[in-house]
């Protein structure tokens, strides 16, 4: 099965002709025996020789060839030494050895997590050379496979986060036509509660974009109810001025902590006015885009975000929207990104420079916001810090 969409898996190789080898052995003797049976081979092999278990600690972390594991040392032995060892050396194949009566002890190290075992006495150049070659490649194919397992498991719950977080906008009878867009910043490992949504209702519509302040499963869970909360508030006609009082009491009763707050900004069109109204809680203002490709900052007092001060009342401002002109909401992972190379931020301000030279290059409003974020990541100087989640409409004719 080829990995989920969005994917990388580690790159295939070949076969093993090489390796390095780990051997933990407390008799010169069998040390000797595996150098010399190895020499008569056509492996390269390296080896690095160590008699106690607390010689090898230092080795097992970052070691990633073959533990070639005597289960018999004057510090350890047996099972308790194995997952020692398998614990430590994630990334390493591990070869047990064992004596001539102890060889059920090699079955059940294999059955243990160890990739193959060879008995004492047994063993030949080409025998060890074979199940030193067999186990590194079996490391590698579980290696492979975990890693595959990780990536549909991350897809699905990048699927199910989608659903939440970026969802179906429902302006079907309204003249914006939107663009929705959505990136995980540097720490995509750790997911944010970035939102937003659309609804139009009774010849109004209304745009939200938010952002809950920290990253993680509870913020992204806070982030979805506060949208699907807003939505039903709208779609259930709750007036525009109850929306975000309503939608603060849901955010502090759902909230994990109290230090939990979230900035949001929301803008009201009624169908055919060529201006919007604004609510704006601790979020960096929307931009207009002119129909001539100009950028105009809208000018909006913002007050505190959501979930720091209950039951105040947002400040309702207008700005002119004309037909043909392309508003557009953003979260801050875009304004905090850096300027240069210097400590500032690119800011509102920066930020409406970048727009402004993208639209003049002729990129259309349908390719903005992969432009726009990469023209940010150029001047942060690598991947942002923080997601982006971007709602831009255009005003139809």
């Amino acid at each position: 099965m080829p990995p989920p969409p969005g994917t990388r898996s580690a790159p295939l190789r070949g076969a093993v002709e090489s390796v390095d080898i780990l051997l933990i052995e407390d008799d010169p003797a069998d040390r000797l025996l595996v150098e010399e049976f190895l020499a008569d081979t056509a492996l390269n092999a390296k080896i690095t020789w160590v008699t106690t278990l607390a010689e090898a600690r230092p080795h097992l972390p970052a070691f990633r060839g073959c533990v070639l594991l005597d289960l018999n040392l004057p510090d350890a032995r047996g099972m308790d030494l194995l997952r020692e060892v398998l614990t430590a050396a994630e990334s390493a194949a591990v070869v047990v050895l064992t004596g001539l009566d102890d060889e059920h002890e090699g079955i059940a190290a294999v059955a243990a997590g160890a990739q193959d075992y060879l008995v004492k006495g047994q063993v030949d150049g080409s025998l060890l050379a074979r199940s030193l070659r067999y186990s590194v490649e079996r490391q590698r194919a579980d290696e492979n496979a975990r890693q595959l397992r990780e990536a549909e498991l991350h897809a699905r719950e990048n699927m199910r986060l989608e659903r939440g977080l970026l969802p179906q906008l429902l302006l079907d009878e309204s003249l914006l036509v939107p663009r929705s867009f959505y990136r995980p910043g540097r720490k995509r490992a750790l997911v944010g509660g970035d939102f937003f949504d659309a609804v139009e209702r009774e010849g109004t519509t209304h745009l939200i974009v938010g952002d809950v302040s920290g990253h993680g499963p509870d913020e992204a869970a806070l982030g979805v109810n506060l949208r699907i909360a807003w939505r039903a508030l709208v779609m259930g006609g709750v007036a525009e001025e109850r929306l975000l009082s309503a939608l603060e009491k849901i955010l502090v009763s759902e909230r994990a902590q109290d230090e939990m707050y979230a900035t949001l900004c929301q803008v009201s069109i009624d169908r055919g006015a060529e201006e919007a109204r604004i609510r704006l809680f601790g979020h960096p203002p929307p931009l207009v885009l002119s129909p001539d490709r100009r950028v105009i900052e809208v000018d909006a007092e913002p007050r505190p975000p959501l979930g720091m001060l209950f039951d105040v009342e947002a400040t309702v401002e207008s700005f002119p929207f004309p037909r043909g002109a392309t508003l557009m909401l953003y979260t801050d992972g875009l304004v905090d990104a850096y300027d240069g190379n210097g400590s500032d931020r690119l800011g509102v301000t920066g930020l409406s420079r970048i727009v402004e030279g993208v639209l003049a290059s002729g990129t259309s409003i349908a390719q903005l916001p992969e432009r726009l974020v990469d023209e940010a990541e150029q001047h942060n100087g690598g991947p942002l810090q923080d997601d982006v989640a971007m709602l831009l409409v255009t005003y139809g004719e």
